[in-house]
């Protein structure tokens, strides 16, 4: 096998996830070119894995929504020439895509009604019961690829972390301090902490001298970060790079770093990847679905509230106990 197109999923964690997939084909197929087809948001994360040859970005909600669109699409995949097409996660639209380019091989997860479009149908029970990344390398299993590292991996450019180390000897941080990442932000509320802990937990870091503290996020996350900031009174030396756009930005940040404290989401997975020690809390995810596997042993915070619920995905919670039970004292001990 010459040339393998890889269709990716569509979120950040998730496509870290999907990594190992990556590095078992480079592993059974080593003078293969492997090409990976994939949204726009998760272009920048496959960019750092080392076992991509090349990303072919599909903007199915924007610029490729039009028929025009995929019609070049599927002409570019057609000069292509691919062997084998192996395709994440259940998706017709794709599906047809790499079946309308000709590619002889077509491995997935198929639904009723369109199994035809695949030529090796990757068996779906309990999928939903396994880690993510499981089910992702499952696709590949199922065509006899053996996994023997499941570990997700990514590298951030050398001249992004330089360009942060310098950034943060600017910002007064040495080499030899330790620096603490606090991630606050979570794609939907119950997966955050409340921002009276991260007020507690910044104080009792600077009062132990534990390290420096700093402060990352999407734009979205910059109001409660500056009212973090604020309410722990600890001034300059807390500092702030929420804001900062770009996932590539944010994984030379997390290079530079000793831990990383943040909820069950996509930074969390990232910085685990990285290497980066991650202390994770968790609340109403699972972690034997969603739980970070990367290069280093981290250590994940989640307790029983006895909620019969739990673990859910309920967004009308009212109360948000499993996050709550979380206390500062938890994460302290474990930094």
């Amino acid at each position: 096998m010459r040339k393998i197109m890889v269709v990716s999923v569509n979120w950040l964690g998730d496509a870290v996830f999907s990594t190992p997939v990556f590095f078992a084909l480079k592993k059974q197929y080593p003078d293969a070119r492997i090409t990976c087809l994939c949204v726009p948001r998760v272009a920048d994360v496959l960019s750092m894995c080392t076992a991509i040859d090349e990303t072919i970005v599909y903007d199915e909600d924007g610029a490729d929504r039009p028929l025009i669109a995929k019609l070049s699409l599927i002409r570019r995949l057609v000069r292509g020439k691919f062997d084998a097409a192996f395709i994440l996660r259940k998706s017709l639209s794709r599906t047809l895509i790499v079946m309308l380019a000709g590619i002889p091989v077509r491995v997935g997860y198929a639904a009723d009604g369109w199994r035809w479009l695949l030529t090796h149908q990757v068996p779906a029970k309990g999928m939903q019961e396994v880690h993510r990344s499981d089910a992702y390398l499952r696709v590949i299993e199922s065509y006899g690829v053996p996994v023997s590292d499941r570990s997700c991996r990514l590298s951030a450019s050398e001249d992004v972390i330089r360009g942060w180390r310098a950034r943060l000897l600017s910002m007064g941080v040495k080499s030899e301090d330790r620096l603490i990442a606090i991630n606050t932000g979570g794609n939907w509320d119950l997966k955050q902490w409340p921002v009276e802990r991260f007020v507690d937990l910044i104080k009792e870091i600077y009062a132990r001298k534990l390290g420096k503290v700093i402060l990352p996020g999407a734009p979205k996350d910059l109001q409660r970060v500056k009212k973090i900031k604020e309410l722990s009174v600890i001034g300059d030396d807390l500092m702030i790079t929420a804001g900062d756009t770009g996932i590539t930005c944010l994984a030379g940040l997390f290079s530079c770093i000793d831990t990383l404290v943040t909820a069950d989401t996509g930074p969390l997975h990232l910085a685990a990847a990285l290497g980066v020690r991650t202390v994770a809390l968790f609340g109403p995810t699972r972690p034997e679905i969603t739980g970070p596997r990367g290069q280093k042993e981290g250590v994940l915070l989640q307790k029983d509230v006895k909620c019969n619920r739990a673990p859910c995905y309920y967004l009308e919670c009212k109360d948000n106990q499993c996050m709550k039970v979380i206390t500062v004292e938890d994460v302290l001990h474990v930094l």
